[in-house]
């Protein structure tokens, strides 16, 4: 695992320090609709030609730009039986916004995407009104180009929209774009009731868009604030896949060492002070939820600690945590 860059390191060198580990995966997206971008520690993968702060791999892309209001918070969110953990990468509320747009819209070639060989081909925003990304495919398929100007200018799921239907069979790239960067998906969306691949791969639940949030209530993304994207490094037992693994001490000490440089200092210290058997004051509406859940994480995390493996937990416990900024 390649060492944490703290703030003597700045936001770049925290980038670059685990865009060089094959283990974390990146997101880039809004509660329902999330690109996220993995590879595997012996795939194939080149830096960006252009200079940017990204890779490529034959599975995907990610290509960051880190201007100067981005923040990182690093965060744990604890459960009955474990916790998720993540770098959250957030800008001001006055400065994530993308374009908004609510119906389907062509944009034209994609001069910025990753690789050389793709910049001709047509991109097309989805329209799904997302306040932080755009999320758009790209193509030169004369028939899928054909579907997608068929449905321009409506909604992607609008009764008699050509294009929501076509977009699994033609499977074009998925380009989820934000202030601070992008993430590419070449791999085949799968069918309907399909698993999604263990590469690089995007989800679109209609369900969770309307409830118009830009990341699950469980984050603690400080107050005026908006997730873009999120860097998720190694668990310490659980694998790309969230299945269960030997717990690993080098990854619990290494997200330590990132949760100190990069997390919120109240929720840090508040976990501190439990991990140390003190206790601190309560606090009301969200911030006590927070202040619960870092005194959570220094509870179970003790368990694994002392070596016991509490059970898995419960799937609709686990979905209410996974996956979604």
């Amino acid at each position: 695992m390649s060492e944490i860059v703290g703030e003597a390191g700045g936001v770049a060198g925290l980038l670059a320090a685990m865009l060089a580990d094959p283990e974390a995966a990146w997101s880039l997206g809004s509660f329902g609709a999330i690109a996220e971008f993995v590879r595997d520690p012996g795939e194939a993968h080149a830096p960006l030609r252009d200079g940017r702060l990204g890779l490529a791999t034959p599975r995907g892309a990610i290509a960051l730009a880190p201007g100067p209001d981005l923040r990182p918070f690093a965060y744990e969110t604890a459960f009955s039986s474990g916790w998720n953990h993540a770098v959250a990468l957030c800008l001001p509320e006055d400065a994530c916004a993308m374009a908004g747009r609510t119906v389907v819209t062509e944009l034209g070639p994609d001069g910025a995407a990753a690789r050389p060989e793709d910049r001709a081909g047509i991109l097309f925003d989805l329209g799904l009104g997302l306040r932080a990304v755009d999320a758009c495919v790209r193509t030169g398929d004369p028939e899928t180009l054909a579907c997608l100007r068929a449905g321009l200018g409506r909604p992607l799921f609008a009764p008699g929209s050509p294009v929501g239907a076509s977009l699994v069979a033609s499977s074009p790239h998925r380009v989820f774009l934000a202030r601070i960067g992008r993430i590419e998906v070449f791999t085949p969306i799968p069918a309907p009731g399909g698993t999604s691949p263990e590469g690089p791969h995007t989800h679109i639940l209609p369900k969770l868009l309307q409830a118009g949030r830009t990341h699950a209530a469980t984050t603690p993304i400080p107050p005026g604030f908006v997730p873009c994207g999120a860097l998720h490094p190694a668990h310490p037992y659980k694998d790309a896949l969230g299945r269960r693994i030997p717990f690993r001490r080098e990854r619990h000490d290494a997200f330590q060492r990132l949760l100190d440089a990069w997390g919120e200092p109240a929720l840090v210290a508040t976990k501190r002070a439990a991990e140390a058997g003190g206790e601190a004051p309560p606090e009301s509406g969200q911030r006590r939820r927070d202040l619960q859940s870092a005194r959570r994480a220094a509870e179970v995390q003790a368990a694994f600690l002392r070596g016991e493996t509490p059970a898995p937990a419960p799937p609709d416990e686990m979905d209410e945590e996974r996956g979604h900024i």
